[in-house]
């Protein structure tokens, strides 16, 4: 098989564009889907701070190290959840990637914060790990990029990732999250802009990525993530997308460009769009409630200070 550029030998085929390249012309492929993606979502423009989230995972390493390239300036976050072996292996690979790049790295440890990781604050809260999980990292990334004046927080959620999310909220005709699943949702009263820039680029292809450009990530999974439902959903879509190359891009990319439009301007959107944010009584991050936002709540439950992370955050990104 033939290289679409340059007719050498291909290292990687994408049945989906019925494309194959080789290694220097694959790497310059998913860089330009990356770039495509930042120009047509709009989601910052060349010289502005960026703050992208790392798990030591192949998407966030090999997003960053994109970004690196295409002359982003772009500092990374890695939030150390305490998860035994996979927390340290998975900060291990972070920091040797930021390393190798001479790029910037801010790691926040819930255990030197709080003394305890994210196992044990999801018992004292009695809430599943995912969902705890999702609340912690959520306030943390939003605080950090507040409190360093980064002008969007970036995720390496991928094509396959965006499309199990679309699915699993059809299935449950989630109205408010369909309207608002977009990879570039901007900032509002407090809250920092989020973008997914890989949103044109599935698993497959980011692990190739990072073989190529020898890339080292943890290739497990969380182990704490058995059993999530957006597990299933990848499963059933990959079957589809086995039979029917493209599905998964049609699926997700085809909502966006026409779909999206039949959830809008729905009641439930309105009343969106006129409930007003507060401040949290404790921390002063946004909230829809009245009183404490979700974080503080869920801290106080497991007897913690919410404000120490605002503390450790404040010394990260202002030194």
């Amino acid at each position: 098989m033939k290289c679409l550029k340059c007719e050498n030998k291909a290292v990687f085929e994408i049945r989906r564009h019925r494309a194959a390249f080789c290694k220097e012309h694959y790497i310059l492929h998913i860089q330009n889907q990356v770039a495509k993606a930042i120009k047509k979502f709009r989601m910052f423009p060349p010289k502005t701070k960026l703050l992208i989230a790392i798990s030591g995972g192949k998407d966030s390493l090999a997003l960053w190290d994109i970004l690196l390239d295409l002359g982003y300036n772009v500092h990374g976050l890695y939030i150390d959840l305490g998860i035994d072996e996979y927390s340290k292996r998975s900060k291990e690979k972070s920091i040797d990637f930021k390393e190798s790049r001479q790029a910037t790295l801010h790691t926040i440890s819930l255990e030197k914060i709080y003394g305890i990781g994210i196992g044990n604050i999801s018992k004292k809260t009695s809430r599943k790990f995912c969902s705890i999980c999702g609340i912690i990292k959520r306030y943390i990334m939003n605080k950090t990029a507040l409190l360093g004046d980064y002008y969007a927080v970036i995720t390496g959620h991928n094509l396959d990732d965006e499309a199990a999310a679309l699915f699993g909220n059809l299935m449950g005709w989630q109205v408010d999250y369909l309207r608002r699943q977009h990879p570039n949702m901007p900032p509002k009263k407090g809250f920092a802009r989020k973008v997914k820039p890989l949103c044109r680029l599935g698993e497959r292809e980011m692990a190739a990525y990072c073989v190529l450009k020898n890339i080292d990530y943890i290739i497990e999974e969380c182990p704490m993530s058995k059993g999530a439902s957006s597990i299933t959903y990848k499963e059933a879509l990959n079957t589809l997308e086995a039979k029917s190359p493209g599905i998964k891009d049609h699926f997700y990319l085809g909502f966006l460009r026409g779909g999206q439009e039949y959830f809008k301007d729905t009641k439930d959107e309105k009343e969106d769009e006129e409930a007003e944010l507060n401040p949290c009584e404790f921390c002063h991050q946004p909230t829809y409630a009245a009183g404490k936002c979700n974080f503080c709540k869920q801290m106080e439950k497991a007897n913690i200070d919410p404000l120490k992370i605002h503390d450790e955050i404040k010394s990260k990104v202002t030194t």
